[in-house]
């Protein structure tokens, strides 16, 4: 702990963590009776070590203590509370928004508040903060920000703060992350999480769309996952869980009623707002592989908070290649239908987790119809990522070193709205290439970015020098890498694949 508090530096400002949705009494006096309502909730699972069959811990202390040993924060309790008013608090500082004690019949009046209401207790608690780690001193009230982190409902309150009770005023919010948000409500088996009036004593319906709007302030027929020009959707990150097999609340019934491509409780497409950057992990939205306490969120939440370049990835289609029986079918005017799956994974070097993982195998591959990816040549985005000098891991080089991995599989092909086997193999690879990317970021200097491929270099080797277009009026740096086979080609594979990988490097925190 430092001996005296710290000024404001950006781009260390306060955190404020707000945690998840309670939906019994019981699990409200649960929380209230916790100190740091879940953010202190780590994790020790198992992965193979080098010895034959004998695994080895890996241990994740939580997003509270990493940031403490990483980026030196401290938290804001002291002799059994918050620190007493008039006393100043580090900057470097994460906050507890206790929103819940209100409702608890320890600390409240037994009776559960609308979200609007924890709302406006978010705007109280972020003036708290500010008046507390300023202490009336007229440079650091000017640099003042906060970062709000947020867990499922959690993230609804700030958006809720952020659309509704602070629209059209200085909110002081910096950036916004969110673990497993229902940004577009909760479904089950397809339905909307119902609003059921007085009867609705656990506020269900506050993942009900209709009820989302009026509380979002969105005006009639906008989307309920816009920000609605309130807050900067580039600001906003979304994390999104994929692993639905392993939430177990509700006596596991959630998880079977929202099914593959959701967290267990909520829909990977529902968990994220509109323009925003995303990323996704294969874990479930709560629970022992649950999302907060995870290697892969924390990696993500400290990259965003602190780095000092976005990368968004995006590929693009420039022909697929049918298989002969197909392609002659289609020149007769046959109607063909397909859905490629599109597997994609980020990492960095020596980090130990993927940044953003989403795979067949796990039920949450990117899916796009044959139409879409050809015909219309529409980009499929795969993911944004934050790079962070100082999480490094070697030492003797320069670059900031990330890798990206592509699979397509062969779809099963419809003519005419039967399936058709012939001359293919479904769930074979039309592409299956790891991209390695060295990246020397110079702001106002020359930035450099080499490539690799894996299927032609090796893992983890990149050589080739890659042609920048920018930086654009913000910064903005463009790039793309070819994948698949070479245009031109006299003979090229059927079924196959031509491509390229469309990436854009943003200056961060400048």
């Amino acid at each position: 702990m430092p001996a005296e508090p710290r000024p404001i530096e950006p781009p260390h400002y306060p955190i404020i963590y707000v945690r998840g949705y309670a939906a019994t009494m019981r699990e409200i006096e649960e929380t209230v009776g916790t100190p740091y309502m879940g953010f202190n909730l780590g994790s020790t699972k198992v992965r193979q070590g080098h010895a034959e069959d004998r695994p080895v811990r890996f241990i994740f202390e939580s997003p509270l203590i990493r940031l403490m040993k990483d980026e030196d924060y401290i938290d804001a309790y002291r002799d059994g509370d918050f620190v007493s008013r008039g006393q100043r608090v580090d900057s470097r500082s994460v906050w507890i928004f206790r929103y819940y004690e209100q409702d608890s019949k320890s600390f409240g009046d037994g009776e559960k508040d609308p979200i609007e209401s924890y709302a406006e207790d978010l705007a109280k608690f972020i003036l708290r903060v500010r008046e507390q780690v300023c202490l009336g001193d007229d440079e650091e009230l000017e640099k003042f920000k906060v970062y709000l982190v947020a867990h499922s409902m959690g993230g609804l309150i700030c958006r809720t703060y952020l659309q509704n009770v602070a629209r059209g005023e200085e909110h002081y919010v910096d950036k916004v992350f969110t673990y497993a948000t229902p940004h577009g409500g909760i479904e089950m088996m397809g339905v909307n999480a119902p609003d059921l009036g007085a009867l609705d004593k656990m506020h269900v319906r506050n993942f009900n769309r209709a009820y989302m709007r009026k509380y979002l302030k969105l005006p009639p027929g906008a989307r309920v996952t816009s920000l609605d020009d309130a807050f900067s959707p580039n600001r906003f990150f979304c994390f999104v869980g994929t692993d639905y097999k392993d939430y177990g609340a509700f006596l596991g019934l959630s998880k079977r009623a929202a099914g593959p491509t959701s967290d267990g409780l909520v829909m990977m497409k529902n968990a994220v707002v509109d323009e925003a950057p995303r990323a996704f992990a294969h874990r479930s939205h709560s629970g022992p592989f649950g999302i907060v306490n995870s290697e892969e969120g924390y990696q993500n939440l400290r990259r965003f908070l602190f780095g000092q370049v976005r990368i968004d990835a995006l590929l693009a289609v420039d022909e697929i290649t049918l298989p002969r029986a197909v392609r002659n079918k289609k020149a007769e005017g046959k109607k063909i239908r397909a859905r490629y799956n599109i597997d994609t994974c980020a990492k960095v070097r020596g980090g130990g987790c993927y940044l953003s993982e989403r795979r067949v195998r796990n039920e949450s591959a990117i899916r796009k119809r044959y139409e879409d990816l050809v015909e219309e040549r529409k980009p499929a985005y795969l993911f944004s990522g934050f790079l962070l000098q100082s999480a490094k891991t070697s030492t003797s080089d320069t670059a900031l070193a990330f890798a990206i991995e592509i699979a397509i599989e062969v779809p099963l092909f419809e003519v005419d709205e039967k399936f058709w086997l012939d001359e293919h193999f479904e769930g074979e690879t039309l592409l299956n290439e790891t991209v390695t990317l060295h990246l020397r970021w110079r702001h106002g200097g020359k930035t450099t970015v080499r490539s690799g491929l894996r299927t032609r270099v090796g893992s983890g080797h990149a050589a080739k020098r890659v042609a920048l277009a920018g930086p654009d009026e913000q910064g903005r740096m463009r790039f793309e890498i070819p994948l698949g086979f070479e245009k031109g080609l006299k003979n090229p594979p059927r079924p196959g694949f031509r491509g390229r990988l469309l990436l854009t490097a943003s200056p961060w925190n400048t």
